[in-house]
């Protein structure tokens, strides 16, 4: 993990203003790093962003729009992680509502653990990822050896 992040940022619709007013809370933070997010939310970071950016006279970071969630963009996500491209995931997932697409939010969820990548799925959770001194510097995440899963006897 680089000091440049890509840090992924996704929401269900019940969720996505608790993500927005966290981005223009943490969008100093934010602004040093590349971020790609999934459908609307993508949009809805860039508006917020662009908006805080703008008045600061500040540049806007690079934002990567995926599909909609439920329409390929968790998959794409996984894609990425699965490649070692995403450095964290910041997830405000709806735990009252059901989603038609929860498989894909369970394997996104799966993912980041099998290669271990930061996960924030509440605000406290990621407030304390963007305020750990590791945030902004090289960090090599620890990714358990599945060789012998992978070259085992079928």
């Amino acid at each position: 993990m680089k000091k440049k992040k890509l840090i992924a940022l996704v929401a269900h619709d019940n969720r996505k203003q608790d993500l927005i007013d966290w981005v223009e809370y943490n969008w100093k933070e934010l602004i040093m790093h590349d971020l790609v997010c999934t459908g609307t939310t993508g949009s809805l970071v860039a508006n917020a962003l662009e908006k805080k950016c703008e008045e600061n006279n500040m540049v806007v970071p690079s934002i990567t729009r995926l599909k909609s969630g439920p329409l390929g963009g968790d998959q794409q996500l996984g894609a990425l992680i699965s490649e070692e491209k995403v450095s964290m995931l910041i997830f405000f997932w709806d735990p009252m509502q059901p989603q038609p697409h929860d498989v894909d939010v369970k394997a996104l969820l799966r993912i980041c653990a099998l290669y271990n990548v930061v996960t924030a799925t509440n605000r406290a959770t990621a407030d304390f990822v963007v305020s750990s001194s590791l945030f902004h510097q090289d960090y090599k995440p620890i990714i358990k050896d599945y060789s012998s899963y992978v070259n085992r006897q079928v």
